[in-house]
């Protein structure tokens, strides 16, 4: 895999002790990688992200992996707070939900995929710790969407998939298997269960705690305590 060289000025040391453990995935949510990519590095700007994958599967690193880039923002996951100091981050070029949400290419996956093992390979990052940027700020995000394959991610050992979906637990427990899983459990069960459905049901974002959803979240909070 080839990865083109284009530094950002947005980035800081990472805090002194704090391990490498996550790794996050964005849409870019522009017109244009172009125009993403000279967000990312505009001073005053002040974001960034490690790695910016184009549609066509070009990768470009845009701030090393021992520093701290400025992509996740106000963030939970797992009872860490503030993620930008223990993650990698990941940027893939989508118009997003603005612009004109679609269809994530065959090409720009593969190299995601190539990308993500990579770092895989480099960082003891646990398959629960692969998320996106909705699953970190629920309440903020929608990136990178219902349309992106986690389930090929999965497939090819990044991130997480679970098995076979068990019986649906009562409602009163969805909060609580959220937060095995590392949903923030402060905000409201709505924007929760809407940031686990773009995750693992694809193609689904209603925010509804039907039979089918709480059944896979309980799957996916089974999975993530093995």
């Amino acid at each position: 895999m080839r990865i083109r060289e284009l530094a950002s000025p947005n980035h800081e040391p990472r805090p002194a002790g704090t391990p490498i453990d996550m790794l996050v995935l964005h849409y870019t949510g522009m017109r244009s990688g172009a125009e993403a990519i000279a967000r990312l590095c505009e001073p005053a700007a002040k974001v960034s992200s490690h790695y910016v994958v184009e549609e066509d599967g070009a990768v470009f690193r845009l701030v090393a992996e021992d520093r701290r880039a400025a992509h996740a923002g106000i963030s939970h996951w797992r009872g860490h707070e503030a993620l930008n100091g223990r993650s990698i981050g990941i940027e893939i070029v989508n118009p997003g939900h603005e612009w004109g949400y679609r269809d994530f290419p065959a090409l720009q996956m593969a190299a995601v995929c190539d990308l993500c093992l990579d770092i895989l390979a480099r960082h003891p990052i646990p398959p629960r710790n692969v998320v996106a940027h909705s699953d970190i700020a629920p309440d903020r995000k929608e990136d990178p969407g219902e349309l992106f394959d986690w389930q090929g991610l999965a497939a090819n050992r990044v991130g997480l998939w679970p098995g076979p979906d068990p019986a649906p637990p009562p409602e009163a427990e969805v909060m609580g298997l959220l937060g095995v899983i590392g949903y923030h459990t402060d905000l409201p069960l709505p924007v929760l269960v809407t940031a686990f459905q773009r995750h693992w049901l694809p193609g689904r974002a209603d925010g509804i705690a039907d039979a089918a959803t709480r059944a896979r979240i309980a799957a996916v909070a089974e999975a993530c305590t093995r």
